[in-house]
């Protein structure tokens, strides 16, 4: 069977590069060993924030005594706080599902290998071989948890992101191995439904990657929810001989054990990489990634990649706009390079973090005068009227031009709002242009303005 476009993995970048090769008049067949909607659907973005969300709600169910309101035997279910949450996931892949159809891709099952000539052979679940041909095939294999050698993964008693989607039976305590977003997630949730979670991160800050003031404000917020936070801490081995796990962690006071029921692994993600048959065609990696041009072309003519699999963030909606980019490429559009300094990062534990562009200290590194503005939530009558007066909005310009240079957000509801700044930068647009834009009143939002307003000596609400 010959198409023009074959596409190996069905995730946010597979099946959003499917449907827009659709759009562009392209025959597109995609395959798929597991389910539609790749991780990011069925085992991350997607089911994590359902189980956030319970979480959310039975935290302000347990509070309601801060609105004015009564409730008594307030308690939770925690079996069907996960089957509410695999629900969501499989309704989100039968609705890709859906549009696989309605845009006539053709859906392919089985594990995928690339061969010569442009060539993708398929072994089906009952071990079947078939091999179809395209003139173009994009890679888009995907992450999985990463594993180190001093806490291999099994499932049980050392779990990584899937297991801990769909644990049977909550756990009284938990450790948690990396405090970044996947980390930070699922000590939010846990810590919510009741159990003891300690959280170690090996760098000196959690949410390593986020601006320091970030860092610090969201670590204190941490420890007043009661999770214990370890920093500049190792686990060097951890013992499952018993009935929970004993993990040795290394710190600068020494070695401590700490013994809980059961440890989630967060400490990043491997590409799926191996076995796919990039040796054979030739297609070259380095560091775990395979290597493209600015339009994800490996250097074997029609064979591209994109997504977690090559260089750069490893987030969905930097995968979709890869494979937009890539068939529109592959089509003969007049393409746009992605500018990879203007994506948006974002947390979704409470407070939520997010982040574009720029920290303060990388803006100095580079040499850059600044200005930085910062506004607290405290200071916000919506914020402060919603119960979520948590958090800030820190802004930084280039002081001559006024140039955006990176924006840092934590608070209730912020990943939603630093599309603005997104969209700003997008625009070259100026500090004095967005101070100028109207903001409405009450709203979270209104923090972006006058963090901007702080930066330029302007600020009315401190």
């Amino acid at each position: 069977m010959t198409y023009e476009l074959l596409i190996l993995g069905s995730g946010p970048g597979g099946y959003v590069a499917a449907i827009r090769a659709s759009q562009l008049g392209m025959k597109v067949g995609i395959i798929e060993r597991e389910n539609l909607g790749g991780i990011c659907l069925n085992w991350g973005c997607i089911p994590t924030k359902a189980l956030l969300k319970s979480a959310q709600v039975y935290e302000y169910l347990k509070h309601v005594d801060q609105y004015g309101l009564k409730a008594e035997a307030i308690d939770k279910d925690f079996k069907a706080v996960i089957k509410r949450s695999r629900e969501v996931a499989e309704s989100m892949s039968k609705g890709v599902a859906f549009l696989m159809k309605k845009n006539r891709i053709d859906v392919i099952e089985g594990t995928g290998k690339i061969l010569v000539g442009k060539k993708i052979e398929v072994t089906g679940t009952d071990g079947n071989k078939s091999v179809y041909k395209a003139d173009h095939i994009i890679i888009a294999t995907g992450a999985r948890s990463r594993e180190l050698s001093s806490m291999p993964i099994d499932g049980k008693k050392i779990i990584g992101y899937r297991e801990a989607l769909t644990l049977s039976k909550q756990p009284k305590s938990m450790i948690i191995v990396g405090s970044g977003a996947i980390g930070v997630e699922f000590a939010y949730f846990y810590n919510s439904m009741g159990t003891d979670v300690t959280l170690v991160e090996y760098l000196p800050n959690v949410v390593p990657l986020e601006d320091k003031d970030v860092s610090r404000h969201f670590a204190r917020s941490l420890k007043k929810s009661k999770i214990n936070v370890m920093i500049n801490a190792e686990v060097t081995s951890v013992d499952t001989t018993g009935e929970g796990v004993k993990a040795t962690v290394k710190t600068k006071k020494g070695e401590q054990i700490i013994e809980a029921d059961i440890l989630l692994s967060a400490v990043g993600i491997k590409t799926n990489i191996e076995n796919i048959g990039l040796e054979e065609v030739g297609i070259m990696t380095d560091k775990d990634k395979i290597l493209v041009s600015d339009h994800y072309q490996t250097n074997v003519m029609d064979y591209y990649a994109i997504g977690d699999v090559i260089p750069g963030p490893a987030l969905a909606h930097v995968a979709s706009a890869e494979g937009i980019t890539c068939v529109e490429k592959i089509a003969g559009l007049n393409t746009e390079i992605i500018d990879y300094e203007n994506i948006p990062a974002c947390t979704y534990a409470q407070p939520e973090i997010a982040s574009v562009g720029l920290t303060e200290e990388q803006a100095v590194e580079k040499g850059y005068e600044i200005k930085v503005g910062k506004f607290p939530f405290t200071a916000s009558g919506k914020a402060k009227a919603a119960g979520t007066p948590d958090g800030f909005v820190k802004i930084i310009f280039e002081a001559k031009y006024g140039e955006c240079l990176g924006c840092h957000m934590l608070g209730a509801g912020v990943t939603d709002m630093i599309a603005e700044i997104v969209v700003a930068r997008k625009l070259e647009t100026t500090g004095h242009d967005i101070l100028k834009a109207i903001h409405p009143h009450p709203t979270m939002s209104e923090a972006v303005m006058e963090a901007v307003a702080h930066a330029y000596g302007e600020v009315i609400h401190l």
